[in-house]
């Protein structure tokens, strides 16, 4: 089974979250299945120094930079289609709301790359399961805007700490027509109908040993609707 993982770039502040997307790579190959990963070949919407939190006065191509966690081999979303994958998987970062929207700016008025969402509507029309980690479900909820689809997702809890407004993306993702399920980092939301999985990662304050719990359970949880 081949599982795609669609990365925004490099590093959480400005494109994938780097420890979620490579603790899917290993989910997937522990699990007895291959990755394949998937980029947009276009510019981020701008640079992060990790280190300080500040813009750097630099332009970075997110393909390029989502090659660093690829390890180079990467393919493009143009080039990818359902038929080639059994899954998907995105992982966190604010790359999905930065560089496949511009959620960062506008919330729920955002708007999404138009590669990004042709690609996830035609998973969801062919049955192919969609696996969204961390914040990724904005995207979701996003492509399948105005649809007759109304996937159920989950930012996580309100009810843990976190360092984000919870309740502001819960309240922002059911503007979209999408329903808001809460849940916690030892749990994930299946939406059998839809073929949806999320999972809340590093929405809440945790730690990497966790978030690797919460994404084996999420890729499980995906796989297993692959049949």
């Amino acid at each position: 089974m081949k599982i795609g993982i669609l990365l925004s770039g490099c590093g959480v502040y400005d494109g994938s979250e780097i420890q979620e997307a490579v603790l899917a790579m290993l989910a997937i190959q522990e699990l007895g299945h291959e990755y394949v990963c998937i980029g947009l070949n276009a510019n981020q919407y701008h640079v992060i120094n990790h280190l300080t939190g500040e813009t750097m006065p630099e332009t970075r191509n997110g393909m390029i930079e989502a090659a660093r966690i690829a390890r180079g081999k990467i393919s493009e979303i143009g080039t990818i289609h359902p038929a080639d994958i059994d899954a998907v998987v995105l992982p966190g970062g604010f790359g999905n709301a930065k560089n496949f929207t511009d959620w960062a700016f506008k919330g729920s008025d955002a708007k999404i790359d138009d590669a990004v969402k042709l690609f996830l509507v035609n998973m969801v029309n062919v049955g192919k399961p969609i696996c969204a980690l961390c914040v990724s479900p904005i995207v979701v909820a996003k492509a399948l805007e105005g649809s007759s689809i109304q996937p159920s997702l989950t930012l996580g809890t309100t009810q843990e700490a976190s360092p984000y407004d919870i309740l502001a993306f819960n309240q922002g993702i059911e503007k979209t027509g999408a329903t808001s399920v809460q849940k916690g980092i030892t749990e994930i939301q299946i939406d059998r109908e839809n073929r949806i999985v999320s999972a809340p990662c590093y929405m809440q304050e945790t730690d990497i040993l966790s978030v690797r719990n919460n994404v084996k359970m999420a890729i499980e949880a995906t796989i297993g609707l692959c049949y």
